[in-house]
């Protein structure tokens, strides 16, 4: 049975976007990555504890603007180029 991780795209008060993490079967376990370098680093050490057995829910929030999810988008696209 895979662990659902929660990828939730939220922007601070300065307008910079930033990713939160939460594993599905820990609430309590919430980590922030400011790029998409530290995202994989963090979603790689989150599921090493699983045996690698994960998904990947993408979500953002509401003031969260289109401009800032295309720019995770282009990270996502560069770092896996």
């Amino acid at each position: 049975m895979s662990v659902m991780i929660k990828s939730t795209i939220r922007s601070n008060p300065l307008g910079r976007w930033y990713i939160e993490l939460q594993d599905s079967f820990d609430e309590d376990k919430k980590m922030v990555c400011l790029d998409i370098n530290e995202y994989a680093q963090k979603i790689e050490m989150m599921g090493e504890e699983y045996g690698g057995d994960i998904d990947v829910a993408w979500e953002s929030d509401e003031n969260v603007t289109p401009l800032q999810i295309n720019e995770v988008r282009a990270q996502i696209i560069e770092y896996e180029a």
